[in-house]
Parts: C-alpha cells; structure tokens; sequence
C-alpha cells in the first residue's frame, strides 16, 4: 500500500513502531472492509475498519482486524515481517520488566490520544495507542483507553490471544477474545 513504518529494537526483537493500516494481503489482494454491523458480525474471513469508525483515524491509528487476516495463507505482514506469537510478546514485556510496570513503557507519553496517562514513559519506543477494538457484533469499544493488539496464537477453535494496554494503570495484559473481534496489529521481525 506504499506505507512506511518505522521499527525499534526492544531487547532482542524489532517491532514495528506504527499499527498496520494496511489493505491488502501481501500478494497484493484486497482485503474486505467492513463498516455494517452485520456484516463484520457475519463475516468468517479477513475484514479491517477504522478505529471507532472513524477515517480520520487511520494515519495515528492504523486499522482494526479480524484475526482471520492473520490466519490467511496469503499474509498480512510485510515481507521479512510477521504477527508476533503469545510468546514473542511475554518476551518483550519481560525484557521491559514484566507485566505489572511494561505497559507505561510501552504507551506514548501524554494525553494527545489517551483520556489519561500519568505515567507512561515510552522508554521502550514501541508508542502504544489506544485504538480500542470492535466487537463480534460490531460494535466499538474504549477507544482513548485502551490498546488491544492481536497475536498469532489461537486460545480455542473460535477465539485467540491479544495483549492490551489500559489508560488506567501501568500493566500489560494478555486475554483472548473471539477471531471475529476487531483489534490492532504490530509486526515484529522474523
């Protein structure tokens, strides 16, 4: 799509600093984008939409996803580039001092796209955003309060791991949420 990211070494891993916002696949086909409800709720295949349905959103923000884009054979990710699993995740948060204090090293300092945000330092550069997410239904969620990024690790047949970060404390949390669900996407190295 012509989009430049830029990327930061955090311990022995280097991520991508900025969300996907592709859309396309990395042979080049479209993927579906889904702004009805029902649509996104129906769909059993890869969609993205903007972060609270909002196009103005995408240049800070990048797209939210199903996580069947990441199980499409034929790629989300830039070449050279993938979904991070469940573990490549902990390994970040561990170099960044686990889970109770990660977070505000992972979240942009200030309050120009969190509600609130008293002490990130994002001493580690990744700058978190809180996109919020889309629900199996369709509907929008905590956008400005929380960052939801999916991983390539299944939790169940239906659902998959994602870790967020919260306006609202210093913590890193890892949950599963269902494969039609609509979160953010980071890219780490292979």
């Amino acid at each position: 799509d012509g989009n430049t990211y830029h990327t930061k070494v955090i311990g022995t891993q280097t991520w991508m600093v900025e969300n996907l916002k592709t859309t396309t696949y990395r042979n080049g086909d479209p993927i579906p984008y889904l702004t009805d409800p029902t649509d996104w709720e129906n769909s059993t295949s890869g969609a993205y939409c903007e972060c609270d349905d909002d196009p103005s959103n995408t240049s800070d923000y990048g797209y939210l996803y199903n996580w069947y884009v990441i199980s499409d054979a034929r790629g989300i990710a830039p070449e050279g580039w993938h979904i991070p699993s469940e573990a490549e995740w902990a390994t970040m948060v561990d170099f960044l001092g686990g889970e109770a204090i990660a977070g505000d090293k992972l979240k942009e300092c200030g309050t120009d796209h969190w509600i609130v945000n008293t002490d990130a330092s994002n001493e580690s550069g990744f700058t978190g955003l809180p996109g919020g997410y889309r629900s199996s239904i369709g509907t929008y969620y905590d956008f400005g309060e929380f960052g939801l990024w999916w991983t390539s690790t299944n939790s169940s047949v239906t659902s998959s791991y994602y870790y967020s970060l919260s306006a609202y404390n210093s913590a890193v949390n890892y949950d599963s949420h269902p494969n039609i669900d609509g979160s953010s996407i980071r890219c780490v190295k292979d």
